[in-house]
């Protein structure tokens, strides 16, 4: 028992600190999903199997899987051409990039 509850813990982990150093959307995504997968993996390998093995197998499968997923339903339209910029008041707002291929100035 302590084997599988150390196991699920350390594949969180590997998932939540993959997912917290995402830094584009896409990347967020595909750490999210991952994280989402592999707790989804660990459970049912462990339903399956009944063993530390099956969760594990579970847990790394549904990491994949999730993370591939997060990354293909990832938006596409404007991560290239625009940026984010906060206002005065601390408002955030989005707009076409200055420099650096963004447009006209």
């Amino acid at each position: 028992m302590t084997i599988r509850l150390t196991a699920i813990a350390v594949s969180a982990l590997l998932a939540l600190s993959v997912a917290g150093c995402a830094t584009s959307e896409q990347n967020q995504r595909a750490g999210t999903g991952a994280l989402i997968g592999g707790g989804v993996g660990a459970l049912a390998g462990q339903a399956l199997g009944h063993d530390t093995k099956s969760t594990v197998v579970g847990a790394a499968g549904g990491a994949l899987l999730g993370a591939a997923i997060g990354t293909a339903t990832t938006p596409r339209g404007q991560s290239g051409n625009y940026c984010r910029y906060q206002r005065r008041d601390g408002s955030i707002y989005e707009a076409r990039c200055e420099g650096n291929g963004g447009g006209g100035y």
